[in-house]
């Protein structure tokens, strides 16, 4: 019997010693890619702005949060209010996120001053591969749902809504959560100071 419990008890040493090692050699290597993982995002966010905003010589003047509460949920959106290389205003780069089909579906969406559509790209998805994904490219300039050049004043929907935004191909819930993110994102983006608008359903908060 006391054979037993000691070799019980050696297993449970055992056991524990390597859940603390392991645990030890995971904390490390999470901390030695820590930095590289979030200099890669700085640099893919850094790219994706200068993409939607169609200027390569940018500057990121102000980085604004923005609270709205939609059906009950509050959401958060990051504008990044941008400017030129002689300081002129060129709008705001906004983070939009909405449930899509398969998961979270982050947008960043390029506003010029007046809230036209300068660009967008997705950041975020887990929509279905050749369907839902289709997203990345649907909506951009010269495709079947070009949205490049619109102003969200009037919330974009697609045709099956009776809007002028074709969906993409059996793929509906994705693109409703998309025009969805972008509608967001304009609706965020006249909430801040720089736009000269209030909302009353939003709560600003700059960085």
């Amino acid at each position: 019997m006391k054979k037993l419990e000691s070799s019980l008890l050696n297993m449970v040493l055992v056991l524990t010693s390597v859940a603390v090692i392991m645990g030890g050699i995971l904390a490390f290597v999470n901390h030695l890619t820590e930095g590289p993982i979030s200099e890669q995002k700085a640099k893919a966010l850094a790219d994706g702005i200068k993409s939607v905003m169609g200027v390569d010589d940018i500057t990121v003047s102000t980085t604004d949060t923005v609270r709205q509460n939609i059906a009950g949920k509050e959401l958060t959106y990051v504008i990044y209010q941008t400017k030129d290389a002689k300081g002129n205003d060129l709008g705001a780069a906004v983070e939009s996120t909405t449930g899509g089909f398969g998961g979270d579906l982050k947008v960043l969406v390029g506003f010029d001053p007046e809230g036209k559509i300068l660009g967008y790209t997705l950041l975020e998805h887990a929509e279905t591969p050749g369907l839902g994904a289709k997203a990345d490219k649907w909506f951009q300039k010269g495709e079947k749902g070009d949205i490049i050049g619109k102003s969200p004043i009037e919330p974009l929907t697609v045709s099956k809504d009776g809007g002028q935004v074709d969906a993409i191909t059996a793929s509906t819930i994705t693109s409703r959560a998309f025009l969805l993110a972008v509608n967001n994102a304009y609706n965020a983006y006249k909430a801040t100071p720089e736009t000269d608008a209030n909302s009353g359903a939003s709560q600003q908060v700059k960085k």
